[in-house]
């Protein structure tokens, strides 16, 4: 018998569903870590991640002022090696399994119409990392668009580490520097 969990909620239940789908998966990948390997956790993580993470948004986001000043052809590539690292780094950090579990604590309405879920990763030792999880709705469904672990932005950090890499290297570079970090993490 499957029972609900109902949780406050300025919003529809959509945006806690999205992120409960991300834990879960993260949750089976490290359970089988070792057995399915890092390809085997990239290829498990790759569909939902692009179905639940607004990647376009966040890669416009994250780029700030330089998105404007790329053409299509390179903001596509930019979404597609953004997405490609984005899941390379879960693949590589969500490698096994010892014990932790996720609880979600709220969901509620915050400004733009946006859902803030929030969450916490409890660990086996009992320590808690608090998550929360940003999302818009788009096409008809809700999207992640920021995670924001311990008070700290993964938006606002990527930003502004991009954003530096840009001014001081180019697009090309940067581009180049999201495909050795996925190299990095297949090794």
């Amino acid at each position: 018998m499957h029972i609900a969990m109902r949780y406050p909620s300025a919003g529809d239940r959509g945006a806690t569903e999205v992120v409960e789908k991300l834990h879960a998966t993260l949750l089976a990948v490290m359970t089988e870590g070792d057995q399915i390997g890092y390809p085997g956790r990239y290829d498990r993580l790759a569909p939902v991640i692009k179905a639940n993470f607004d990647m376009p948004f966040i890669s416009k986001t994250v780029l700030g002022k330089y998105w404007e000043t790329l053409n299509n052809e390179q903001r596509s590539r930019f979404v597609e090696a953004f997405t490609k690292m984005s899941i390379a780094t879960y693949a590589a950090n969500f490698d096994r399994y010892s014990g932790e579990r996720f609880k979600m604590v709220s969901e509620k309405e915050v400004s733009g119409g946006r859902i803030l879920v929030q969450s916490q990763l409890i660990k086996s030792d009992g320590g808690k990392i608090q998550l929360d999880y940003l999302l818009h709705r788009t096409a008809g469904q809700w999207r992640i668009v920021n995670i924001i672990a311990e008070g700290v932005s993964d938006l606002a950090l990527k930003r502004a580490d991009y954003s530096a890499f840009l001014k001081n290297k180019g697009f090309e570079a940067l581009i180049e520097k999201l495909n050795e970090k996925v190299g990095q993490y297949s090794r």
